[in-house]
């Protein structure tokens, strides 16, 4: 099995090596600013569910080159040797600022913040960007199949469909912040702490000379969980009348049990089994379904009343579906220059949305007096923060014409230290603490922005000190290239 192992420092761009060399050779590893955002929400959502931190914070702890990572580079003969002895006592020093995990996040805004030398700040680009993005992408999906549901239990069986061990484990943690109850995935049960679940395949039906000795041998094993899949041959005709039948055993014992759809009409096939087990007098016998659901099959299954207890979603939630990735990006904001401290920088481009915002910031998120979010403000680091009472403008992120003013009820900072000097500040929160974390950041938001079709756009902004600064940087930019 091919594995990444835990602060693999080599696992990272070719060209951030290449640019590392470079920074070293001509002695220029000032201390720089980066950050990360994302400039597109993924699924036509209204908001994304900010993942992964956790696994990035262990990693840069323990970031390092091991003897045979160095032995490797040496060998490609594009390395000064010199240099592959400098990386043989490379550690992260620097320090990042970020939001805290699970929190509800838009376009955009700062979710990281690192401050270092140019050379850790560039290895690190690639780790940084390949763990956030995949656990925001399959966290954010993951939340809206558990909204989807009613906030219902939603079950990750995903492992056989994932992208690899690594995505497998990745996304039953992602997973988990967004929503699931539970995983199939047994090693996320050991690694993270997740509630492991399963029932039957139904090859453990196959493998018994009728369905009946199958569901009793099963129930004989495991009397306090037995969860009976009912169509290995025919739902109605044969699988509920077998579940009913060893129910009763179970019923005997005082013992409860559950069945399991995986195929065919779910609306049809749940209705016509609730009715099955409560004539039988089984109210409390849970139904589980499975087969290829999303957030879309979810909610129309829920609006219609099908009497469902619990599903099991697999491939379109740990694959991230048709969304094939995040679209986080990881840009230098400031660089230090002597005698000034750090300088804000810009990247142009002929497309506006892609001109970055320079400078150190700070997020804002504004809610009104009941602690609704109204708006996040990005703002320069040093600025006095959005004073209660205070009536602001707040700026287009592009910087044009469009704005608003408001006045600030309450403004929370966004961004906060979490690792200092290459090492984390204070204990990780649990998964389960995430996940509530997840939830209670939801209930900021108003219903609109949560919707599956054509959700609010919800409004991230630039202060107009940021905005000033934003506009002289392309002014000057624009002069040079011109001149």
């Amino acid at each position: 099995m091919t594995k990444i192992e835990k602060g693999c420092a080599l696992f990272t761009d070719f060209y951030s090596l290449s640019m590392a060399q470079g920074y070293w050779k001509k002695k220029c590893d000032k201390p720089v600013i980066f950050e990360m955002f994302f400039r597109r929400l993924p699924f036509d959502s209204g908001y994304a569910i900010f993942a992964g931190l956790g696994t990035l914070l262990e990693q840069l702890e323990s970031l390092a080159f091991s003897d045979s990572d160095i032995a490797y580079l040496n060998d490609t003969g594009l390395f000064d040797p010199a240099f592959t002895e400098y990386l043989k006592t490379f550690r992260f020093q620097g320090s990042l600022w970020a939001m805290d995990e699970g929190t509800v996040v838009f376009p955009n805004e700062p979710l990281i913040r690192v401050e270092g030398s140019l050379i850790e700040c560039q290895l690190i680009e690639g780790l940084l960007l390949n763990i956030i993005n995949f656990q925001s992408l399959i966290a954010t999906k993951a939340c809206r199949v558990w909204l989807a549901s009613g906030k219902g239990s939603v079950m990750e069986f995903g492992l056989r469909r994932a992208q690899g061990a690594d995505g497998a484990l990745s996304a039953s943690r992602a997973a988990y912040i967004g929503g699931a109850c539970g995983t199939s995935n047994t090693l996320a049960g050991k690694v993270f702490g997740i509630p492991v679940m399963g029932t039957m395949a139904h090859s453990w039906v196959m493998s018994f000379s009728s369905e009946a000795e199958a569901f009793d041998a099963y129930a004989d094993l495991y009397p306090d969980r037995s969860v009976f899949i009912l169509d290995t041959y025919d739902t109605l005709k044969s699988g509920i009348n077998n579940a009913i039948k060893t129910g009763g055993r179970l019923a005997e014992m005082g013992k409860k049990f559950g069945v399991r759809l995986d195929s065919g009409d779910i609306q049809y096939l749940s209705t016509k089994v609730r009715e099955r087990l409560d004539a039988a007098g089984f109210n409390d016998a849970r139904i589980l379904v499975s087969n290829d659901l999303d957030e879309y099959i979810i909610e129309t299954l829920v609006k219609d009343g099908a009497p469902v207890n619990g599903w099991g979603v697999g491939t379109r939630m740990v694959t991230g579906d048709k969304e094939a990735a995040f679209s986080g990006i990881y840009k230098l904001a400031a660089r230090m220059e002597d005698g000034q401290g750090f300088v804000p920088v810009i990247k142009l481009s002929d497309n506006p949305q892609k001109t970055t915002n320079p400078g150190v910031k700070q997020v804002w998120r504004i809610r009104d007096e009941g602690g609704a979010a109204m708006a996040d403000v990005i703002s320069l680091d040093d600025e006095e923060p959005p004073q209660p009472g205070g009536r602001y403008a707040f700026w287009h992120p592009s910087a044009d014409y469009r704005h608003f003013y408001h006045s600030v009820k309450n403004a929370q900072a966004m961004l906060k230290v979490k690792l200092d000097k290459g090492k984390i500040t204070e204990p990780l929160p649990s998964l389960a603490d995430i996940h509530k974390n997840m939830a209670l950041s939801l209930e900021q938001f108003d219903s609109t922005y949560k919707r599956l079709l054509n959700p609010h756009i919800y409004k991230v902004s630039i202060t107009e000190k940021m905005r000033d600064l934003k506009l002289d940087l392309i002014r000057k930019r624009l002069g040079d290239r011109n001149s």
